[in-house]
């Protein structure tokens, strides 16, 4: 499983949602239900007007997956993908892994 995040990465995850960055809203709850996963940085920001002309080559293999530039984005292992922090925090919490006893 990987997720994909922005330069800003899984920073600020535990603050409270207005405030909390989406790409660490998104480690925070895959961490918190148990999930392990590589992560991988996504380069060029929305709101980082310099990182646009490279944007599209940055994010190409974002966009190759899931049909769009944004992240946070998971991969899943069996190829699928959840985009989005409060898509990829509901899909934690519902798939968490099971611990034995």
């Amino acid at each position: 499983m990987v997720l994909y995040v922005c330069s800003s990465g899984t920073s600020f995850g535990g603050l409270p949602a207005p405030l909390a960055h989406p790409c660490g809203r998104a480690a925070k709850a895959l961490d918190v239900a148990g999930h392990s996963y590589e992560r991988k940085t996504a380069k060029g920001g929305s709101l980082k007007f310099w990182t646009l002309p490279n944007r599209a080559r940055d994010r190409a293999e974002v966009e190759r997956l899931s049909g769009q530039r944004a992240v946070p984005m998971l991969l899943l292992d069996d190829g699928d993908v959840v985009v989005g922090s409060g898509a990829i925090m509901r899909w934690a919490e519902a798939n968490a892994p099971v611990v034995g006893p």
